[in-house]
């Protein structure tokens, strides 16, 4: 069983990109620059701001944070998108989600420029990576493709199951595996929470990619030998032993899942530093102006 350690991963990435920033800078040239709306005070997203602050840091991007108390009309966060939308200094941006209940998360992403929507959320976007053609690809799904190429985790022929259809994660996970590429060329089954004897389904798999958002959920008993596991999930799990009170676990129960696993990612260090990476990839192709 080996470790996918996207803490690692993601270091040797953002030295790569930390290079080209370098080769920019030395040519007189400004650095790429991402934005980051945030809205409200939800605990988790300012965690993920924070990082993706630093890391911009880390690789010698400019960034701006835009930040703006929970009762922030769905008006003002539209302006806010209209002026990142025309800073022409400000090659991508990100609205952190989710959104305070009273603006509309979709017209939020709709207003974003795809050329600018580094994200890869907006439609376009989505209906460029439909069809193969060059697009911003979400986060995590671009952060789990660049896992399975650089450990060398053959796709092509085999049997995949995705567990979770968001629009985030496991819709274009399936997308992107059952392309003519590499990675991809497999076999993808897309479950979720109303599939039916699901175990049926993920003993068959060679792959298994868990994005549906409930601890543990799958098990041990649940997957054939030499599987290998990309373990999307970051659910937190309340423990009054655990310093803040709570533990961080995956969709997979690790201690079960490991010892049948050729691969598995850890929850924390596996897909999350990863995703925060691809975030910083696909500024740098904004700045080169590589999709649009």
């Amino acid at each position: 069983m080996q470790i996918i350690d996207g803490k690692e991963l993601s270091k040797t990435i953002k030295g790569e990109i930390a290079a080209k920033v370098e080769k920019i800078k030395a040519e007189g040239k400004r650095a790429p620059h991402l934005a980051a709306v945030l809205i409200g005070e939800d605990p988790a997203s300012q965690v993920y701001v924070r990082n993706k602050v630093r890391s911009c840091e880390q690789v010698g991007f400019s960034s701006t944070l835009v930040r703006r108390p929970s009762d922030t009309s769905e008006e003002e966060v539209l302006q806010i998108v209209d002026d990142l939308n025309k800073n022409p200094e400000i090659d991508g941006f990100i609205v952190q989600l989710p959104l305070p209940d009273h603006i509309d998360e979709n017209k939020i992403t709709l207003a974003i420029d795809p050329k600018k929507d580094v994200d890869g959320f907006h439609p376009v976007n989505f209906g460029l990576m439909m069809q193969g053609l060059p697009c911003y690809l979400p986060a995590t799904p671009y952060g789990i493709m660049e896992m399975l190429s650089r450990y060398d985790i053959e796709t092509s022929g085999k049997e995949v199951v995705v567990v979770g259809r968001s629009n985030i994660v496991g819709t274009p996970m399936a997308v992107l595996l059952s392309r003519k590429d590499n990675p991809g060329n497999a076999t993808v089954t897309l479950c979720h929470s109303r599939t039916k004897n699901l175990a049926y389904h993920t003993k068959r798999a060679d792959i298994i990619i868990a994005a549906i958002g409930r601890a543990d959920f799958i098990t041990g008993d649940m997957v054939r030998e030499d599987v290998v596991i990309i373990d999307v999930g970051i659910n937190r799990v309340d423990d009054p032993t655990a310093k803040r009170g709570y533990r961080l676990k995956g969709d997979v129960e690790f201690d079960t899942v490991a010892p049948h696993s050729a691969f598995i990612t850890p929850v924390p260090g596996g897909v999350g530093p990863m995703t925060v990476v691809s975030l910083l990839q696909n500024t740098l192709k904004a700045y080169n102006k590589e999709v649009f």
